[in-house]
């Protein structure tokens, strides 16, 4: 049989095509995105962004004052160092010393640790590897955590929360272990800074120490040593009297095998402030 023809009316509508103005739109959000991602690969890792127009002329204005200013002595450098403060916050006053070393040389590494008469003005977490009755000793004179296979598990799983690692001699057996993660960080107990208590020394006294701001230092690869010995807060004295015994200290340290002039150079700066020469 023929097939009847199918009533116009009743026929169901063919599917209407998108609206025109989609397409526009979703070119324009994909543009969006190119141009999104094409500034983005503009961008380079560690450029920090352009500084404003204020901020340009106090730095240039502190330059010009610094190029200016004669090498001082400690407390004229401190007198010049605090005129140049604009941060908000109490910056740590820091200490440069370049030294006429050769840093290739293995002698020749500087090394060591000073008790500053004034303190650094900050909280100093210690944590102490020790066992025995020398954990209590450790508690009980500030140290932030103390122990023996405990701690070195806690360290090993990856707890770093602390800024100076002191150990007994009977534990540097288990606390070796930890070089490649204590080491990179300049957490490693070592005789040389102090951070080692031989065979019948005094724990709590070593924590004491610590934490009342006994400063750790260790020339770099480029021959220099760096520190902080005070808080820009701290009185004139205070401060002169912390970097004078820091310098004599370091100056005491030469080696054997340097020649010539041990310190060519010392530079006072804070966190926030351009440095300052200092007078040898």
């Amino acid at each position: 049989m023929a097939k009847a023809p199918e009533d116009p009316t009743t026929a169901e509508p063919a599917a209407s095509p998108p609206p025109a103005a989609a397409a526009p739109a979703q070119a324009t959000m994909t543009a969006a995105e190119a141009l999104d991602t094409t500034k983005k690969k503009k961008k380079k890792p560690g450029v920090p962004p352009r500084r404003g127009k204020k901020l340009r002329n106090v730095l240039k204005s502190q330059a010009q004052k610094v190029k200016a200013t004669p090498v001082l002595g400690v407390k004229q450098a401190l007198v010049a160092l605090k005129s140049l403060k604009r941060a908000k916050f109490d910056e740590t006053v820091e200490i440069h010393i370049n030294l006429g070393i050769d840093p290739a040389q293995s002698d020749q590494m500087v090394r060591g640790s000073v008790a500053l008469p004034n303190g650094i003005g900050k909280a100093v977490r210690v944590v102490v590897f020790c066992q025995g009755e020398n954990v209590a000793k450790a508690k009980a004179a500030g140290a932030d955590d103390a122990g023996a296979a405990d701690l070195v598990g806690k360290v090993t799983g990856g707890w770093l929360d602390f800024d100076v690692a002191i150990a007994t001699q009977d534990m540097m057996g288990q606390v070796s272990r930890l070089g490649k993660v204590l080491g990179p960080r300049g957490l490693m107990p070592t005789p040389k800074a102090g951070t080692v208590v031989p065979a019948g020394g005094d724990v709590a006294a070593a924590v004491r120490e610590f934490k009342a701001g006994k400063v750790e230092y260790r020339s770099d690869k480029t021959g220099q040593i760096h520190a902080g010995v005070g808080k820009m807060s701290f009185d004139d004295e205070k401060l002169a009297a912390n970097i004078t015994t820091f310098v004599e200290t370091v100056r005491a340290a030469k080696p054997a095998g340097v020649k010539g002039n041990f310190i060519n150079g010392i530079v006072l700066s804070a966190t926030m402030c351009p440095g300052i020469r200092l007078s040898i």
